[in-house]
């Protein structure tokens, strides 16, 4: 997988909008971080310079589980490792695999949302 292919894929899940919102901070990694939100919160992020993994949402059942299966999952960097997981690229984890820990990531903050939010994204 690339980072364009990631984009897209990304992109394609319902209600989705990307940002950098970290372009003023004085660490370079992380001025080179795309976020991709649904409403008003993210639900992944990945670094298109480097492009060397994804962070993404989880259970805290379902984290323990991935980093128990996969070398390539580890507790995220500067998140709640509890529920947040970095999956490494070109690791040990498929690519089929990381697309649905994304778009199970993306289900999750749904379900976070506001009604008012989600009605507003998706409608009734």
């Amino acid at each position: 997988m690339n980072v364009e292919d990631f984009r897209e894929f990304c992109l394609s899940l319902q209600g989705v909008t990307e940002k950098m919102p970290f372009l003023s901070v004085k660490d370079p990694y992380s001025r080179e971080v795309l976020c991709f939100y649904v409403g008003s919160k993210w639900f992944c992020y990945v670094n298109i310079e480097v492009f060397d993994r994804c962070c993404v949402r989880s259970t805290p059942d379902e984290a323990l589980e991935l980093r128990a299966r996969y070398d390539g999952v580890r507790p995220a960097w500067h998140m709640n490792k509890k529920f947040w997981n970095d999956v490494y690229f070109q690791s040990d984890v498929p690519d089929d695999v990381i697309c649905q820990l994304v778009k199970r990531s993306h289900d999750l903050i749904v379900s976070k949302l506001t009604r008012k939010e989600r009605e507003e994204l998706f409608g009734a």
